[in-house]
């Protein structure tokens, strides 16, 4: 098949999702096309049967912002008349959805069919979406999908919940390449981490709100306390000065590092005890399920999908929001014991099993099919 997939480009959940996708279709056979305003992350090396597509935006004193969703149509439609695209598979619904729309009506008046696969990925549903400024237009472009998937089935009862919509939601788990992330720890490298044995505490995102990273620096003043460790902070965004803010009144600067963006989480988690994740929401919890592919038992929030991967006392433990305790408490639990540490590490790698790529890519591909 030849199919194009719309994403954004950036370290959020739903571009490394549909990067990897695209990635592990095109192993498989398919020609894939990204379109997307800069090269995805996550799309490294050279693929013989994937493609980049960039969305060029072009600048007019007339307009204040420019019409980035109205480029996005116009490309979707160059593409797909110029590499006989079978279908298109969008990731966000906003603006991609609408967009796909857009591309779909231009298509048909040149008497040509494209099926429309819209994903949606968190909190282009529970945030931005429900925002009165964009719901009309994304409930009619759900509508309009040939196709309605979501992440998680927590994803998919928020989006019933919040938008007026027949259109029948299929839920397919995100997914991780447990290959790629189960990897033989680095005892020299873990060693430059934490010199006299402490353990490596783990958290990555985007540093919104929504992340809640304040908690993650308290709940690791606590486990620190009783047990020495280090905390690695993964990714950027608009909360990452506040934090780094909190950490230089309370913490000495060598316990706590800041990493920035990484684009090979592997080789940071292969070194990590435990992954801590204390979102105020979670449409399915991407990076606590990386984090279980490499072994390392998640302490996270009970929101959103969580529930769905993280086990509570299997491979983590899950706490109310903002319980900092709670989650001091469990940490400290797993870590001060060897032989629980180890076979939560054990059952950690179990579950990511369930969600490996080989597992649901397959489901997307039924899914093209039964579209085409």
């Amino acid at each position: 098949m030849n199919i194009a997939i719309v994403c954004y480009p950036t370290f959020g959940g739903s571009g490394v999702l549909a990067t990897e996708l695209g990635k592990a279709l095109a192993d498989k056979g398919h020609n894939i096309h990204f379109i997307t305003y800069q090269q995805p992350v996550r799309l490294g090396g050279f693929h013989a049967n994937i493609f980049y597509h960039e969305v060029r935006v072009p600048t007019y004193p007339l307009f204040d912002f420019p019409p980035y969703e109205t480029a996005l149509a116009s490309a979707m439609v160059d593409v797909v008349n110029n590499h006989k695209i079978d279908l298109l598979h969008v990731h966000y619904a906003i603006p991609h959805a609408s967009a796909a729309y857009m591309a779909k009506q231009i298509l048909a008046k040149q008497n040509k069919r494209i099926p429309v696969i819209t994903t949606l990925h968190g909190t282009d549903i529970t945030l931005v979406g429900r925002d009165s400024t964009y719901s009309p237009v994304v409930t009619f472009s759900m509508e309009e999908s040939d196709i309605l998937t979501a992440v998680s089935e927590n994803l998919k009862e928020e989006t019933y919940k919040n938008f007026t919509i027949d259109k029948p939601i299929e839920v397919i788990h995100n997914f991780v390449d447990v290959k790629r992330f189960h990897k033989k720890k680095v005892d020299a490298f873990k060693k430059l981490i934490a010199p006299n044995g402490e353990k490596i505490i783990v958290h990555a995102s985007n540093f919104r709100k929504v992340k809640r990273v304040d908690d993650v620096l308290k709940t690791f003043l606590l486990i620190n306390e009783k047990i020495p460790s280090k905390l690695l902070l993964i990714g950027d965004g608009p909360e990452r000065p506040h934090v780094e803010s909190l950490t230089r009144d309370c913490v000495p600067c060598a316990e706590v590092k800041f990493l920035g963006k990484q684009e090979q989480m592997e080789e940071l988690l292969s070194i990590a005890d435990l992954f801590l994740l204390t979102s105020e929401y979670e449409s399915f919890g991407l990076a606590a399920l990386e984090a279980m592919a490499a072994e390392v038992p998640v302490i996270s929030t009970n929101a959103g999908g969580l529930p769905e991967i993280n086990i509570n006392g299997y491979c983590g433990y899950m706490s109310d929001i903002g319980d900092v305790e709670d989650m001091a408490k469990n940490a400290i639990s797993i870590l001060q014991d060897e032989a629980v540490h180890a076979q939560f590490r054990h059952n950690a790698l179990a579950q990511a099993k369930k969600f490996d790529i080989h597992n649901i890519v397959p489901k997307y591909e039924a899914l093209y099919k039964s579209v085409l």
